[in-house]
């Protein structure tokens, strides 16, 4: 349970108690409700986290809404979209092991998170890590409709360990993933996945790409 579930239900039924005890019993049914979802939605299950070499996990629950080839700068890059509805578990999860070398906080719009400029417009927290072997993964944290807070605690030059949590994005979301093209997508879209244990693609060393860049499909040296 993320704590702030206990601040926002033990408020709830302080205020449930109070509108009891000053107009109806049955007005309390509404505040008690409401204090149960919050439990609910601020629910953290513990996962099972994959050791595979090179696996990059999701950073959240949700549905697979997308799964593009994008260019930046030079470097073509595959980005898969997450959407988290309300009912999703809203905690994040590191992607990889490896540092946090760049955290950006962009202020924005509140689109639906299923809106395709959402990606670009709404306000969000950009984290970039350099994963163990030296490959680049960037993450997105995207607010939604409904979704006003976005939570990220780790600091830039920390290290995380795959699956390991990291914040949470408050009442509906979106969380955004890219990484080198080149590798090997596990998910497609539609797919349902679950942070921290369902395994979005794998990776290649980046050793092992400069060196299959310098051969050519016959296998001779460029």
């Amino acid at each position: 349970m993320v704590r702030d579930g206990y601040f926002y239900a033990l408020a709830l039924i302080a205020a449930g108690v109070l509108v009891g005890w000053f107009a109806q019993p049955a007005w309390t049914l509404l505040p008690l409700l409401l204090a149960v979802f919050f439990l609910w939605f601020f629910r953290d299950p513990e996962r099972v986290i994959p050791d595979e070499p090179g696996a990059v996990v999701s950073p959240a629950d949700g549905k697979v809404t997308d799964v593009s080839f994008v260019t930046v700068g030079d470097e073509k890059q595959v980005r898969i979209s997450i959407f988290l509805s309300l009912f999703d578990v809203h905690v994040n999860r590191s992607p990889l092991a490896g540092i946090v070398r760049e955290i950006r906080y962009q202020r924005g719009k509140f689109l639906n998170a299923m809106n395709h400029d959402s990606a670009e417009q709404n306000e969000q927290n950009i984290v970039r890590m350099e994963g163990d072997d030296g490959q680049i993964v960037v993450f997105k944290q995207i607010a939604g409709l409904l979704a006003r807070r976005i939570v990220f605690h780790p600091k830039v030059g920390d290290r995380l360990e795959r699956g390991q949590r990291v914040g949470l994005i408050k009442f509906g979301s979106r969380t955004d993933v890219q990484f080198d093209a080149a590798a090997s997508l596990q998910v497609k879209k539609g797919d349902r996945v679950r942070g921290g244990a369902s395994v979005l693609a794998y990776l290649q060393p980046k050793g092992e790409l400069a060196s299959a860049g310098r051969y050519s499909a016959t296998g001779e040296a460029r």
